[in-house]
């Protein structure tokens, strides 16, 4: 699938952001979906992982009870509402798409795995 993620900016502090990532293709449905960061100067790190139909989700202990990610498989879209937002979730947002989902939860939090990735949205957060 081709991604193309969205609605990143600049806010502040305890501020809510949703991203979107909207997917093309037919495969969407059927793959496990995902957000990453990458904060300047730093590897690129897991943020939260949706399966197909929505029921199961995984967060970084960083984000757990802030984010909150969730997909509208009708409109080939997954979304991360981002709740009390800190400097430290300054990052571009990356969505990944990964259709093989044998091991899922194995490997969800790993980058590697993924094989489809969005172009990246900036988020950042001023104190």
């Amino acid at each position: 699938v081709q991604l193309q993620a969205s609605g990143g900016g600049l806010v502040q502090a305890g501020d809510s952001l949703g991203l979107s990532c909207a997917a093309s293709g037919r495969a969407f449905n059927k793959c496990l979906m995902a957000w990453f960061r990458q904060a300047p100067g730093k590897e690129r790190e897991f943020v939260a992982a949706l399966t197909q139909s929505g029921r199961t989700t995984y967060y970084a202990n960083s984000v757990k009870g802030r984010f909150t990610i969730s997909r509208d498989n009708a409109k080939n879209t997954v979304y991360l509402q981002m709740n009390s937002l800190k400097p430290e979730d300054t990052a571009v947002y990356y969505c990944a798409a990964r259709l093989d989902t044998y091991d899922a939860r194995i490997y969800y939090s790993q980058d590697k795995w993924y094989d489809d990735w969005g172009q990246g949205t900036l988020v950042t957060v001023s104190s």
